[in-house]
């Protein structure tokens, strides 16, 4: 599903933000990303979503080479990858349905299709009762769970969690990663990037530790140990 091989990235400045990362995931995991800030974890999201050309090393996502893809081919790229980030990027004047929607439109998807679509994904989240509000009307769970249906929508077989659950309270925290576990148990592949302590070590997951741009920790049944 994804391999990266000695992947490591440098700045102009001499910042190195990834050292030799090397790892595999595999169809249908579900990994936890930690860290401390400046660990890595966003330059490795970047990487993933080619936002970010590596300085060295390789990166594959479902046995395609990304390490040197050409512009042309990064929006394909993210087509096949589903990314949810913790501030919500919903647009305000659009209505539930009309923004998981909208990520087709874009893409040219014919209006049967997305018909078909929204509602399934609306009703995976639980937000069937609320396609015609507005994201100011919905509380901060509600609005990241739009966002995992409109990640959805093209249905990805990888899921880029990067800090879901950061503007959201506990008892909301729960419930997102409970619908993201739910997901990864339909067949999606999970990568969770997180600082969530609690989060991680519930989640009894394998968890990938970054310090310093370098993979200092691999456990299959990890905890969040810094």
């Amino acid at each position: 599903m994804v391999s990266l091989r000695t992947v490591s990235k440098h700045y102009p400045d001499g910042t190195i933000a990834l050292r030799g990362v090397t790892f595999d995931v595999e169809p249908g995991d579900f990994i936890s990303i930690v860290g401390r800030s400046g660990a890595g974890k966003s330059t490795l999201v970047r990487v993933l979503l080619a936002e970010e050309r590596v300085t060295r090393g390789q990166v594959s996502i479902g046995g395609w080479d990304i390490t040197d893809i050409a512009s042309r081919d990064v929006a394909n790229l993210r087509r096949q990858i589903g990314v949810v980030f913790q501030d919500y990027k919903l647009l305000p004047r659009k209505t539930v349905l009309e923004n998981v929607a909208f990520a087709l439109e874009v893409c040219g998807i014919p209006s049967r299709r997305i018909n078909e679509v929204v509602p399934q994904m609306l009703k995976l989240v639980g937000l069937e009762g609320k396609r015609h509000q507005f994201p100011e009307q919905l509380s901060g769970g509600e609005q990241q769970r739009v966002s995992i249906a409109r990640a959805l929508v093209h249905q990805p077989r990888l899921l880029i969690a990067d800090e879901p659950t950061g503007n959201l309270d506990t008892i909301n925290t729960q419930e997102i990663i409970e619908l993201l576990r739910k997901i990864n148990q339909l067949g999606t592949t999970v990568l969770l990037v997180t600082h969530n302590r609690d989060v991680v070590n519930a989640l009894k997951r394998r968890v990938i530790t970054l310090d310093g741009g370098a993979v200092v920790s691999d456990q299959s049944v990890g905890r969040y140990v810094l």
